[in-house]
């Protein structure tokens, strides 16, 4: 674990150009400005951020139903991932899940993680369930 300034703890990260996969529920937490938005804030200036067409489906439907045309806009211009989903993994993924208790994932979050992987970004989220696959499943997380 290595800490940027004195605020910011990342699990299995190296020193290197970091890419962290903003989960919606860290946007949603930031749009309603929680606690944790001045890290984000600090993601964004730092421009270190990204993601995905999965993330930006569950944000932008609400987000352009209330006409927040700027916004739809902002989100769009964020470094974006490509999806390439392994559907093998995904069942492998719910199979070590479901055999150590961990129940209602849903497919979704299966495939962020596995974006995540692929791709060796770190993930950001408040699912409190992303905790309790990383004691089974390997990836790089962040919690402020």
């Amino acid at each position: 674990m290595w800490e940027i300034g004195t605020r910011y703890k990342f699990r299995f990260i190296e020193k290197t150009k970091l890419n962290i996969l903003i989960d919606s529920s860290v946007w949603i937490d930031y749009f309603r400005g929680g606690d944790n938005s001045e890290v984000l804030d600090s993601f964004i200036d730092e421009n270190i951020l990204c993601t995905n067409y999965l993330i930006l489906s569950e944000l932008l439907p609400a987000i352009n139903k209330k006409k927040y045309s700027r916004l739809s806009s902002l989100l769009r211009e964020v470094n974006r991932i490509t999806l390439s989903i392994d559907w093998e993994k995904i069942i492998h993924y719910q199979t070590i899940c479901l055999s150590n208790g961990i129940n209602k994932i849903g497919i979704p979050d299966l495939i962020i993680l596995d974006n995540v992987i692929q791709n060796d970004l770190v993930l950001y989220s408040f699912d409190k369930h992303f905790d309790l696959i990383h004691e089974y499943i390997e990836f790089k997380s962040f919690s402020p």
